[in-house]
């Protein structure tokens, strides 16, 4: 199983879960992951260089049966005060990352019949204030994410994750009027680790394509 992301926060969290099961993970990151698997230094702004970092970890890995985009980005700001090109960034990251490693990964994944399952966000459903690349990035990989269900369908599972808000570094560079309040009810990202599991071990034909896993008083959901 390939995952991006997964040297911190879900990412991280999905590798140890699939080593727990007895499985063989590997990661696409920016930073190396803690867990000793086989491991790709990739930025998903660079849509070369993911493509061959996919391409490499399949190859050595002899193939692979499902693929877990869980690596993504946030510089909050409104659309005036984040520049340009830090606010595409978001995008490039979230969106075409996303697009970069699927298309890379679809000929080892049709060849083993796997699945993908995409990193959305409640925010890809739900718009915010301050939030414009974040939401277009994960709007996004929403509609990418069923365009792709309709063109491969019953050659591969593609499954649609809409995770709400976890307990992990993924605020912590942010300024302290963009962090979660003390008090947030946040998701443990082991629980939704065991919720792409759950979706991955679906029999031939039945897929879950899309899932929503939040904590019980997400302020983001409905």
């Amino acid at each position: 199983m390939l995952i991006t992301g997964g040297a911190s926060g879900l990412g991280a969290a999905t590798v140890d879960a699939v080593l727990a099961e007895g499985g063989r993970p590997v990661v696409i990151d920016r930073d190396p992951p803690g867990a000793d698997v086989l491991y790709r230094k990739a930025d998903l702004a660079d849509t070369a260089a993911t493509e061959a970092a996919v391409t490499e970890l399949a190859e050595e890995a002899g193939g692979l049966d499902a693929v877990f985009t869980a690596a993504g980005i946030d510089v909050p700001g409104t659309l005036d005060t984040v520049p340009a090109e830090v606010w595409e960034n978001v995008v490039r990251v979230n969106l075409f990352g996303t697009a970069a490693v699927v298309r890379a990964a679809l000929p080892y994944l049709e060849r083993s019949h796997g699945t993908v399952v995409t990193c959305a966000s409640t925010l890809g459903l739900s718009a915010v204030s301050d939030a414009t690349a974040y939401c277009a990035g994960k709007f996004g990989v929403i509609g990418f994410s069923r365009a792709l269900a309709a063109e491969t369908a019953g050659r591969i599972g593609v499954t649609t994750l809409v995770p709400g808000g976890m307990r992990t570094a993924f605020f912590d560079a942010r300024e302290d009027r963009y962090k979660p309040p003390a008090d947030a009810k946040l998701n443990d990202p082991r629980h939704v680790a065991a919720a792409v599991l759950f979706a991955l071990r679906q029999p031939a034909g039945c897929e879950v394509r899309e899932l929503v896993v939040c904590a019980s008083e997400e302020s983001s959901w409905p």
